[in-house]
């Protein structure tokens, strides 16, 4: 117990003399520099990762195209919403004529809308790499302040924390066009505000603001708010388990909490029922997604996009470049545990090494896989994959959990270390050269290196010219061959780059499956359901081969056409663009002429 004398907010304060008042001015301003270079390092590590795409412009991920262009027309549509008053829950500009649920997908409504001064003036690809850079350095910046002002009250270990929470193998891995994923600024901000709520006499105010910081993260994304609201409930419990003096403030507490309930239900009520229930709204994802899991050996190996990785030692241990969940490597796994057991008599270490390892036992998935290979032993989280909520998440992104959870240790490791330093300091030299070490041993494999980016196809002059009007005039749709689904998306960025004015058909979302043939009715599916005419241009786009054309294929193309409403249909830069032409012309019986940098089908005599 401190007495008076001895407590570091009466030092703080500055009561007593003004000799210790001259010490906190001093010690003020010191800090506030530190509080600026933190910030600025975590600014400049932010343009480290996405450097490549800030010194090529015109460039895109070269690991996720199809997320950066669906997000690019997120971005278009937050700022159609402001200055067209459009609605935002929902938009006709993509999949003519049923449209799209964008509360069942990644809006980024909480994001989107603030930045259209950006998206208006420089376009949605800037505000894409705004929103991606900012989101990461916002991340390092909210943690640095929420372990320096609330877990440790020290800086250096806080920035080193902070720096780990926002830029680990994980975090880069889905800076791969996943911005609202890395941007998880507001989640040290709820953890923040929930810690707080047990003040004496502001439970109305602290339980106001936790609210509005759920509806924030809600509209930037649903998942890592789940995650944070499990997370935040082991922490709590463990800490009242852990400290009894916390326990007076229960009914404080429990007051703010309802406050919060209260006001992000009533603010996400009608949001929600959009989102699962409206149109386009489905019941979970596909249990081939379910399926996505973290492979054993992945906790123990190094990102892609680490120093000490590589793509061959990555690939077989991830489903994809933008799913490398786990990634920390064996030093720091062993350093993890280390901490833990150095700091088990704190009840925050303990609730966070709980919580680490229910997250990575959940995202294992439904069966133990281990080096890219299936075990037959089960896991728990099979027995959970179908209940509400949990069928919509991808099991192995509860191991992108551990991330801060790891974070939080290594910032709770080195402020011990500096204590014992100060209490013992006959042997701070050494006390400094072995933390450093473990810390260098641990942490400098995992050093992010730059996103590698591709060259993108310039959008055609048909767009850009704005030739495609005449050809929506009464409600039709522009038709692009091949059909956009998740693995080409060319014509989402290539709407956004018209402030979405330009509707298409088809498109890349999640919606749900209505095929009466459907193996899981209403899960959800990467783009529209398939249509006979989407199938058979998908197929000569990936194989390169052409089908016998049938009479059946003519007339269900006619179909086809005139359900997407089209006004016409076009062709821009594709490898198999030769024989997607002579399909298309070989369907309809229509010559196709070069305009624009496209090849341009004019159908309205076949739509009507």
């Amino acid at each position: 117990m401190t007495t008076p004398e001895s407590d570091p907010e009466v030092e703080r304060s500055g009561v007593g003399n003004a000799k210790v008042g001259d010490d906190h001015g001093v010690r003020w301003r010191e800090g506030w520099r530190r509080d600026v270079a933190a910030v600025l390092s975590f600014v400049l590590l932010a343009l480290w990762v996405t450097l490549r795409l800030w010194t090529r412009p015109g460039g895109g991920l070269r690991d996720n195209r199809s997320d950066q262009s669906q997000f690019e027309w997120m971005m278009a549509h937050g700022a159609r919403v402001v200055t067209e008053f459009a609605y935002p829950f929902a938009s006709d500009r993509m999949n003519v004529p049923d449209g799209v649920n964008l509360m069942a997908n990644t809006s980024v409504l909480s994001i989107s809308i603030p930045m259209t001064p950006i998206t208006v003036l420089f376009g949605p690809q800037w505000s894409f790499l705004l929103f991606l850079t900012l989101g990461m350095a916002a991340t390092g910046t909210a943690w640095y302040f929420f372990l320096s002002r609330v877990v440790t009250r020290s800086r250096g270990p806080a920035w080193l924390g902070a720096a780990f929470c926002a830029f680990a193998p994980a975090m880069v891995s889905h800076a791969n066009a996943h911005p609202n994923i890395v941007s998880q600024f507001v989640v040290p901000l709820i953890a923040w505000r929930t810690l707080r709520l047990a003040e004496p006499g502001r439970w109305l105010r602290n339980g106001v603001l936790l609210g509005l910081l759920i509806v924030w993260q809600a509209f930037l994304n649903l998942e890592i708010l789940l995650m944070t609201a499990i997370a935040l409930g082991v922490v709590v419990a463990a800490l009242a388990i852990g400290r009894p003096e916390l326990r007076r403030g229960t009914r404080t507490f429990l007051a703010g909490l309802g406050v919060a309930a209260v006001l992000s239900a009533v603010l996400l009520a009608y949001p929600l029922y959009v989102q699962l229930f409206g149109p386009g709204s489905y019941h979970g994802l596909s249990r081939l997604i379910r399926g996505y899991r973290t492979d054993l050996a992945a906790f123990v190996a190094y990102s892609r996009e680490s120093l000490a990785g590589d793509a061959r030692s990555a690939r077989p241990l991830a489903k994809n470049a933008t799913e490398e969940n786990a990634f920390f490597g064996w030093p720091l796994l062993v350093l993890t545990v280390a901490l833990v057991w150095w700091l088990r008599r704190s009840a925050l270490v303990l609730g966070l090494a709980v919580l680490a390892v229910l997250f990575a036992v959940l995202s294992l998935g439904r069966e133990i896989q281990l080096n890219g290979r299936d075990t037959g032993v089960p896991a728990p989280w099979a027995l959970l994959e179908d209940l509400p909520l949990l069928h919509s998440v991808v099991p192995t992104r509860w191991s992108l959990a551990v991330t801060p959870v790891v974070g939080v240790l290594l910032a709770l490791g080195a402020e011990h270390a500096r204590q014992l330093a100060r209490r013992y300091p006959g042997t701070r030299t050494q006390i400094r050269f072995a933390t450093v070490t473990v810390l260098a041993m641990a942490l400098l494999p995992n050093v992010p290196t730059p996103l590698p980016v591709t060259r993108l196809d310039p959008t055609p002059a048909f767009v850009t010219s704005g030739a495609w009007r005449p050809y929506v005039a009464g409600g039709r749709s522009i038709v692009t061959l091949p059909l956009p689904d998740n693995t080409y998306a060319d014509p989402l960025r290539w709407s956004s780059r018209t402030r979405l004015e330009m509707p298409i058909a088809r498109g890349y979302f999640l919606a749900p499956d209505t095929r009466p043939s459907a193996p899981e009715p209403d899960v959800a599916l990467f783009t529209a359901p398939f249509r006979r005419t989407s199938n058979f241009f998908g197929h000569i786009a990936r194989t390169g081969v052409i089908p016998p054309i049938t009479r059946q294929d003519r007339a269900a193309a006619v179909d086809d056409l005139r359900y997407w409403r089209a006004g016409a249909v076009v062709l821009g830069p594709h490898r198999n663009a030769d024989r997607l032409r002579w399909a298309m012309t070989e369907l309809t019986g229509i010559t196709p002429t070069r305009t624009g940098e496209v090849w341009l089908w004019d159908v309205r005599p076949l739509t009507g």
